[in-house]
């Protein structure tokens, strides 16, 4: 399935297209400037299967830089402080606290000022093949032969850089990737961003990299020389060089498993650690998770006020540890259920199943039972006033109204999101809310190990 494409503005107005998807820690894949063309590459098998990898364990954004592939082309600005504007601007539209991010070749240098003036919203920082001074990559005799051809003829230009960069055995692969090339931006957009980007030097920055650093870098490939990575390695605190066999510079070529290991291995360092609530953002797409406990008017007047409460305070509490192992956000408690938020929609379901599972633990030894509904969507709701509104919420709360004590129901918008991760959904077909003009599908969520 290829991915919803989206926008999100920057600061001086330029619309950037960028793509979400999985679920997990959130890795930002910064741009190749200037060959960046977000829908066109996932038609390359390689391409994919690199972005495929990837979302297995993670919510993976990937974005056109400004006057790039399926962003606004018509502009002017390509100074480094315009590439970091792209970067927040999709941060920002997608409401991310902390995250890391991934910097090929030219827009590393975007990626290291970024991390050094934002160090509490990069996890990790992932360099390939990149450099901190743009006089040293051009310096290169390599890089000075193919600019010579740059502004003459632009298909020979870009066939010969597809070669030098995949290498001369590349064949078919190379000649997909210099159409690929001409696709993603003109001619005259290019020679600009590379005059803009000429004189950008990020060397006195590199000291002031607080987040884990990988720098990575192909042994045998024909420019940038191996130094310039290892310039960028040496120069920030506890950084990582990485040196992969193989001629390609384009990442989805050649040794790609190797990579993915190398950057796995690096990205999985500390996130388990790191995962936990997160706060609430206005505008980020979230899973609204709703508890109700069934009967507990009635429960009141078996009961009476005190005991009634005391058994309500236990299922708070039960509640209240789930939310907690499972990185959830209580939004607010309604005395008898709780409204609450997660970042992952998996999570949101491990979590709603953990709950069942607890509640039907604690009612076999029980003298009154406590039985609880479950309700799930996902939308982007507003946040104010740390709450959350909006129609996403108010069809959680439907939903879980639905329910019965004992059950988990969610929405098709949840199923989709969850496709493939094996949940055990069963189709409860159409139903008319309150609220909603037309029926709403809601799926039935098995948590018993006997189901």
């Amino acid at each position: 399935m290829e991915p919803r494409i989206q926008y999100a503005q920057t600061k001086d107005g330029v619309s950037i297209a960028y793509w979400t998807m999985g679920e997990g820690p959130p890795l930002v894949l910064m741009p190749p400037l200037p060959f960046s063309h977000i829908q066109l590459e996932w038609q390359i098998p390689e391409y994919r299967r690199w972005y495929e990898h990837l979302v297995e364990n993670r919510q993976v954004v990937r974005y056109d830089n400004r006057g790039c592939g399926l962003s606004d082309r018509d502009v002017s600005d390509y100074s480094l402080e315009a590439h970091v504007r792209d970067l927040e601007a999709v941060a920002n539209q997608l409401g991310l606290h902390r995250f890391a991010v991934w910097a090929p070749l030219f827009v590393g240098t975007a990626a290291v000022t970024f991390a050094a003036r934002e160090p509490e919203m990069v996890s990790h920082l992932v360099l390939w093949c990149s450099w901190a001074r743009a006089s040293d990559y051009a310096a290169s005799p390599a890089v000075q032969a193919v600019m010579a051809l740059r502004d003459k003829d632009w298909v020979i230009y870009t066939e010969t850089v597809a070669h030098l960069a995949l290498g001369w055995e590349a064949g078919e692969p190379a000649r997909r990737f210099a159409a690929l090339m001409r696709e993603c931006v003109t001619q005259d957009s290019a020679a600009a961003l590379w005059e803009a980007m000429s004189a950008v030097d990020v060397t006195a920055l590199l000291s002031q990299v607080k987040a884990p650093t990988l720098v990575m870098h192909r042994r045998q490939a024909s420019f940038p020389p191996i130094e310039l990575s290892r310039n960028i390695a040496s120069r920030i605190s506890g950084a990582r060089l990485a040196v992969l066999e193989g001629h390609s510079l384009l990442f989805v070529l050649g040794e790609a498993e190797s990579a993915l290991g190398v950057m796995d291995e690096f990205l999985d360092e500390g996130e388990e650690a790191a995962a936990g609530a997160e706060p609430l953002d206005a505008g980020a797409f979230r899973t609204i998770l709703f508890t109700d406990v069934e009967g507990s008017t009635a429960l009141t007047g078996r009961l009476g006020d005190a005991k009634a409460r005391e058994l309500l305070r236990e299922h708070e509490r039960m509640v209240r540890e789930a939310l907690k192992a499972h990185g959830g956000s209580e939004v607010k408690t309604m005395g008898d259920g709780f409204m609450t938020s997660f970042f992952s929609a998996s999570r949101a379901l491990e979590c709603a199943i953990a709950i069942q599972r607890t509640f039907a633990e604690h009612n076999e030894s029980a003298e009154e039972p406590i039985k609880v509904r479950v309700g799930l969507n996902a939308g982007e709701p507003i946040a104010e006033d740390e709450d959350l509104f909006g129609t996403a919420v108010n069809l959680a709360a439907r939903i879980a109204a639905q329910a019965e004590g004992g059950e988990i129901l969610a929405s098709e918008a949840v199923r989709q999101i969850v496709a493939g991760k094996k949940f055990p959904f069963s189709d409860r077909g159409e139903t008319a809310l309150r609220g909603f003009e037309d029926g709403v599908h809601i799926y039935q969520v098995s948590w018993r190990l006997e189901d």
